[in-house]
């Protein structure tokens, strides 16, 4: 489960086996590292045709919960075998583990304990993420990247001037083959900018091929390694142009990785050009040559969410500092903007300090993390959101979880976990025919320890 900090030799001193371990190895992939875990992360989610299973509805008229403007009730009496699973699982996790359930079929709080008390959310934050974004840029939102040259192009095919590959924060941008592995096919490439560069008539440029990576700030790491490069985590290098992930290989940054591979892809193509390992700022008056968009924003919140993708969630959340705040693509920025929509749009105020979750300053608490699901119930938004999950026993980062119990195929949710933090919150559609918001917090217990417990109690509540 992610957002989970990758273990490096040594760092636990436990060896993990069996079961336990085949869970822990499933919740870590895709945050970072190779590409095959999220690969076959992404792969699941596709061939089941969407990564979350059909919608369940609550009862009545399509439409946001009735109950979702008042806070949650008073618990009120449950099913008591759910209330005994929870509750044995929980004792078993100890005094730190809390956990919500609510019917949205109902409209009632069936269970609650430990409710209120706010914990690191680890990767439960890119739900916030995943809700902040979608009502501030909406699920069409797309983001480019440009070619854009300074000087002239003239009737032998030579561009008199420098050429500046200009990124647009679009986590999606490499190569084909990559993006194949990687995001299910989806993201522009170098070649598509080559195409239409060769289109123009292009075939020699005295100047360099220049990257400008202005948009965002250029601290390439998150706030758990003090803004630092964090491979580890995030699974390569932040900047406003990033190509293969963050890839920054034999280059200073991966603005210049990216510049790099444009270049060796027009060359390929027999267009003579060079490119600059220095990035600069794209003049005033360039002249757009060449654009490639991101695939929409809800597509972007599939590929982040399924296999808790850290680098997609904190180059998102600077898109927001840029969009929305005052101009800055940093995460400091960015979080703001999700801190305030959340507050203002769904009435839950978590202590938001990145969107990713991999801060062990972010606070927030099963209470507050239901509520939003509450809110965002049989909503657009919280349509999107549902369909952005991955699915227990099925896909992503819950592919090993709860395996041959109820919660197979019927639990959307999103998976956070850090060293010693394992939580699960989302939607099950119980077996009794009842739509549930559910979030589950163990803090505490190691994490092999953990995940098994959460298994049962996913499971209990899939039975409901």
């Amino acid at each position: 489960m992610v957002a989970c900090r990758r273990r490096r030799p040594g760092r636990r001193g436990l060896a993990l086996s069996g079961l336990a371990a085949a869970l822990l190895l499933s919740g870590c992939g895709g945050a970072g590292g190779s590409a095959p875990p999220r690969a076959a992360a992404a792969r699941d989610a596709h061939t089941t045709g969407a990564s979350a299973p059909a919608r369940p509805r609550g009862h009545g008229s399509r439409g946001a919960d009735p109950s979702a403007s008042r806070p949650l009730p008073t618990r009120t009496p449950a099913a008591p075998a759910l209330t005994r699973a929870l509750d044995r699982e929980l004792g078993k996790a100890g005094p730190s583990a809390g956990a919500v359930v609510y019917d949205l079929t109902a409209h009632r709080l069936l269970y609650s304990r430990r409710g209120e008390i706010e914990q690191p959310p680890a990767s439960l934050e890119k739900l916030y993420t995943t809700a902040a974004l979608l009502r501030t840029l909406g699920p069409a939102a797309r983001l480019q990247t440009q070619v854009l040259g300074r000087g002239r192009l003239d009737a032998r095919g030579t561009w008199h001037g420098d050429l500046y590959l200009k990124g647009g924060g679009d986590p999606t941008f490499g190569d084909g083959a990559f993006n194949q592995t990687w995001d299910l096919g989806y993201g522009p490439t170098a070649a598509q900018l080559a195409g239409q560069l060769i289109g123009r008539g292009v075939r020699r440029v005295t100047g360099r091929l220049i990257a400008d990576e202005s948009l965002f700030d250029r601290h390439r790491g998150g706030l758990s390694t003090s803004l630092a490069p964090d491979l580890p985590d995030l699974g390569g290098e932040l900047s406003a142009l990033t190509y293969d992930h963050g890839a920054a290989i034999k280059s200073p940054s991966p603005a210049a990785f990216a510049a790099q591979q444009l270049a060796a892809t027009l060359r390929a193509s027999h267009v003579r050009v060079r490119s600059s390992r220095v990035t600069a700022v794209t003049p005033i008056g360039a002249q757009p040559l060449a654009s490639v968009s991101s695939p929409p924003l809800q597509i972007m919140l599939r590929l982040m969410d399924v296999p808790s993708d850290d680098l997609f969630a904190e180059l998102l959340t600077k898109q927001l500092g840029v969009r929305v705040a005052d101009g800055t693509g940093s995460i400091a920025a960015g979080a703001e903007v999700i801190s305030h929509t959340i507050a203002s749009d769904y009435g839950v105020s978590p202590r938001i300090l990145d969107g990713s979750g991999l801060s062990r300053g972010d606070r927030s608490s099963p209470a507050q993390v239901v509520e939003l699901l509450r809110r965002l119930w049989q909503t657009p938004a919280g349509d999107v959101l549902y369909a952005s999950l991955p699915v227990v026993g099925v896909s992503g980062t819950v592919r090993g979880l709860a395996l041959k119990t109820a919660a197979v195929g019927r639990c959307a949710t999103k998976t956070g976990t850090l060293d010693a933090v394992s939580n699960l919150a989302g939607y099950c559609h119980s077996r009794g025919r009842h739509a549930l918001a559910f979030a589950l917090f163990v803090d505490g217990p190691p994490n092999f320890v953990a995940i098994p417990l959460i298994g049962q109690m996913v499971a209990a509540i899939a039975r409901y």
